[in-house]
Parts: structure tokens; C-alpha cells; sequence
């Protein structure tokens, strides 16, 4: 088929995108609020990456629900680099509030009432991230709130989205296939817990390094990684977790260092997503202090709520309290090395 010539403008749409700022102060009658046009501007720019956003966790999502993930093939590689370029768009989104802050208290006066009840809260492409990442409704801060004011159509899109495998979902199906540990070529033994060789010793070095403060953490070790008389809400199954601790410890060896990326970058996903809300929250009491927000909420103190309770992938960061040093890791078996060394 013989090429047809693209023109820039037609290709971007750029009369439509161009044309899709309509300031309600600018409407006849109306006093022109000079920093409407800036506020509209950036809320269309948040909503493109966040369309973005959504189209790499599609991909991402995709990949990871094939029968076999092959850690050893690009798959992997794929899903590091998505991830990773997600991060750097929440970067900018943080660094976005940047440009908002140019407008003072008094110039978001000049339209805010107007903008009632129209509200950042109603972004139900923000929600549906949140979802596809992994926060489930019960873990939602202000569930009462939480689709109270968007339209029927929007509810049922973002609920739709809350019933497909979450990324958190499928890190944990991808952490319990990690056949290292249960080898019976390599481990005289793989059950699991402490009848394992390997977790049998790592218990024993992990305790006797706590301090008396500490001592505590050998209840929690045992209900994290066995399973023994868990009383917590978790996301992660034992197994699951003993994998990702296991990448975490021995992340050296060539085949986990893509693992360990993977899990690496989820948590940075959580920090700019903290990092975004925190942002928010202080701009949030520079422009309106302890007013309501537009949408009705409590302003500032919904979004605290939020910051404090929505992190995703706080499971993997709380492996961090189960690490010891490097030095006093156990060593593992000569076939287990190679397995993890480079492969020709």
C-alpha cells in the first residue's frame, strides 16, 4: 500500500485538542479569569498521562497473564521498561503541581465557584490505575465518598476495572511459580517453611540478629513467610513473599537482577504516587487552607486520609525489615549457583 503523506496538525488532532479548553469564566456575562485557562490546561495534561499510564499497565497486564512467564526471554525485560517509564510519568505529574503553584489563593478565586461541583476527585481514570495496580475497595479511604460523585457510566467502568487481575495479583502469581526453592534436584527437602534447608537457616541467622526491641519480628516471620497463625489482612501469599525476599537477598546473581528490578520499580511506583498526594495535599492548604473541596469533600484532610492508607505494594517494602547483612547470608548450593549465573 503506497504511503499517503501525514501532515503534523492532522495527525495529533490538534484542532480538537487545541479547541477543548473552555473557561467558564470566559462565558458571556462573565468576568475572564485569566488562570482558569492554566487550571484546565494542566487537569487535561494530567488526564492524557494518566490515559498513558493506563495503556503501559494494559500491556504490562497482558504479558504477565500468558500461561508461562519466562524470566529468561525479553518478556521480562518488557515489563521492567513499562513499569519503569510509568514511574517517569508520575515524575512529571509531580513535577506539574510545579506549574499550578504559579497561581496564587486569590487567582484560583476569581473562577473556583464556579467550577461546582465539578471536582479532581470525579478523575475516574485515577481510580482506575489505583485498581490495576492493585487497591482494592476495602482498602479505599472514604469508601462512602469514593464514587459518590461521578456518573453512573464512570462507576461502572471503574468497577469493571476492580474485577480484573490487578498488577499485584499477578506479581503474586509470577512470585509463586519461582521454581528455585522447590527444586528437588538442589534441596534435599523443599517443603515449605522452616522444614526448609534454606529457610531453616535464614530463621536462625534473621533472629539471632534482632535486638531485644526486635524480638517481636520472629512472631511476624513465621506468620509473613509460613503462614503460621496469620492474623493480618495480606495481598501476598507466603510463598509469594519467600520468593520476593529470596530476589531481594541474592539480587547479585544475574537471573534475579531483572526480578529484582521488577520489584524494585513497583515500590517506586508507590513513592511517586506518595510523593504526587503529598504534593497535592500541600497545595491543596495553600490555595483553599480548611475549606471543603469543590466536590465536597474535606479538602486537605480527604486527601491525608488517602496518602495514608493508598499504598499498593506495601508488602514488598515491609520485606525490607526481614533482610540481614549480606555477609552472613547462607550459602547456596553449587547447582543452585549456576542455575542463577549465566547461562551459554
Amino acid at each position: 500500500m503506497e504511503h499517503q503523506p501525514v501532515y503534523y496538525g492532522e495527525y495529533l488532532q490538534l484542532d480538537k485538542i487545541i479547541r477543548a479548553q473552555n473557561p467558564e469564566s470566559f462565558k458571556e456575562g462573565k468576568k475572564p479569569a485569566h488562570d482558569e485557562m492554566l487550571f484546565i490546561i494542566i487537569h487535561q495534561a494530567y488526564e492524557l498521562w494518566f490515559k498513558q499510564i493506563l495503556f503501559e499497565l494494559d500491556s504490562v497486564k497482558e504479558i504477565m497473564m500468558k500461561p508461562a512467564l519466562n524470566d529468561n526471554t525479553g518478556d521480562l525485560q518488557t515489563i521492567v521498561h513499562r513499569m519503569k517509564r510509568v514511574v517517569t510519568i508520575l515524575q512529571v505529574l509531580v513535577h506539574q503541581i510545579d506549574i499550578l503553584e504559579t497561581m496564587t489563593p486569590m487567582d484560583f478565586l476569581d473562577f473556583r465557584d464556579m467550577l461546582r461541583p465539578a471536582s479532581g476527585f470525579q478523575s475516574w481514570q485515577f481510580k482506575i490505575i489505583e485498581a490495576k495496580l492493585g487497591l482494592k475497595f476495602e482498602q479505599r479511604h472514604g469508601q462512602n465518598y469514593y464514587t459518590s460523585q461521578l456518573s453512573e457510566e464512570d462507576i461502572k467502568t471503574i468497577k469493571s476495572a476492580e474485577e480484573e487481575p490487578s498488577i499485584l495479583m499477578l506479581i503474586n502469581q509470577w512470585l509463586e511459580r519461582m521454581p528455585f526453592l522447590n527444586d528437588k534436584n538442589i534441596w534435599a527437602n523443599t517443603d515449605a517453611g522452616s522444614n526448609h534447608e534454606f529457610w531453616n537457616a535464614y530463621e536462625k541467622i534473621y533472629t539471632d540478629s534482632l535486638s531485644d526491641a526486635e524480638k517481636n519480628n520472629s512472631t511476624i516471620f513465621k506468620q509473613l513467610f509460613y503462614g503460621a497463625e496469620n492474623t493480618f489482612e495480606r495481598n501476598l501469599t507466603p510463598e509469594a513473599c519467600r520468593s520476593a525476599l529470596f530476589i531481594m537477598l541474592y539480587r547479585g546473581f544475574p537471573l534475579l537482577e531483572l526480578p529484582f528490578q521488577l520489584l524494585d520499580v513497583l515500590l517506586e511506583i508507590d513513592n511517586q504516587l506518595g510523593s504526587w498526594r503529598y504534593r497535592h495535599i500541600n497545595m491543596v492548604k495553600r490555595m483553599i487552607g480548611s475549606r471543603v473541596g469543590t466536590g465536597g469533600s474535606t479538602g486537605a484532610g480527604y486527601l491525608q486520609g488517602a496518602m495514608d492508607k493508598h499504598y499498593i505494594f506495601k508488602e514488598i517494602s515491609q520485606l525490607n525489615s526481614f533482610l540481614i547483612d549480606r555477609r552472613k547470608l547462607p550459602v547456596l548450593p553449587n547447582a543452585l549457583i549456576e542455575k542463577l549465573g549465566y547461562q551459554f
